[in-house]
């Protein structure tokens, strides 16, 4: 397992993918310059759209998609793994999927990961968001090999749901993925503390690139893409909200040294749950 370099790409994607797919060649070719051969982008990095009728007016399949094809050929002329924290995809039932994409050096598509679980959360500023309205819940988690270590996917909101990340982890991944555009509001209040969460529960990197600042659409995202170690320490921070590239190096063999220093995944136990009168399945200390 070799030490390499990941990008996290920050951006403030507008409601164009035409003038987002610019902005992503300009921040991927930065963060390859700096000799970074993962890089990950944000999530909905292709649109932010509230209006439904323009979000549904301004996606296309997958073979189709600007960003799909504009990340396609960077990985190749690069030499770059690119990792599309997600775009919006038709899928071929007309329902949408948030879907994260990873490209290889050959422009090929290595894996694609729907976003699970839905932003539907009322917030107590006001904001409202329903994100089952638009998009088709994805159902299987996804872990794969990516410069020499194993990459598990999620997108934003499946922060907040740490049996995924443990499941990944179990599955071999020592790289945690959280593409995000998480609201000013619950960044500043829970964005830092949960990337680090999952990076030492699971004695696991984590990268996490965002969305950040005002955007066309109305919405207002907190930044500061993180990448942490697996020990929990933060290596690599935008320091605002401004479209930014952080670099930072992964070594997988640290993730093995901190699974050496705190086996908690090997020391899971099964358990039941004793809740009086409600029904409770039989669980274990990770998802199963």
């Amino acid at each position: 397992m070799g030490v390499f370099k990941a990008a996290a790409v920050q951006m403030r994607s507008g409601e164009s993918p035409e003038r987002n797919a610019v902005d992503l060649e300009r921040l991927v070719r930065e963060a390859a310059g700096q000799g970074a051969t993962y890089i990950q982008t944000p999530e909905m990095t292709g649109a932010l759209i509230r209006d439904k009728e323009a979000r549904a007016a301004s996606f296309t399949s997958e073979d189709k998609d600007v960003i799909v094809a504009t990340a396609r050929r960077l990985a190749r002329e690069l030499g770059v793994f690119l990792h599309i924290g997600s775009t919006a995809i038709l899928r071929a039932d007309g329902k949408l999927a948030n879907r994260a994409l990873l490209f290889g050096p050959d422009g090929a598509v290595l894996a694609t990961y729907d976003k699970i679980h839905m932003f539907d959360v009322d917030l107590d500023n006001g904001e409202s968001w329903r994100e089952s309205a638009a998009y088709e819940p994805g159902t299987e988690a996804v872990v794969t090999g990516v410069a020499g270590a194993r990459l598990g996917f999620a997108v934003c909101y499946d922060l907040r749901f740490p049996q995924l990340f443990r499941a990944e982890a179990l599955a071999g991944a020592d790289v945690l993925t959280v593409p995000a555009a998480f609201t000013r509001q619950t960044g500043e209040a829970h964005w830092h503390v949960l990337l680090r969460a999952r990076a030492i529960e699971n004695g696991a990197y984590v990268v996490a690139a965002a969305q950040g600042g005002l955007h066309e659409d109305g919405r207002e995202t907190y930044g500061h893409s993180l990448i942490v170690d697996p020990w929990g320490r933060i290596i690599a921070e935008a320091a605002d909200d401004e479209p930014a590239v952080i670099v930072a190096e992964i070594d997988p063999a640290q993730s093995l040294a901190a699974r050496k220093k705190i086996p908690n995944l090997k020391n899971a136990r099964d358990f039941t749950i004793n809740a009086g009168e409600v029904d409770a399945p039989r669980l274990r200390g990770a998802a199963s």
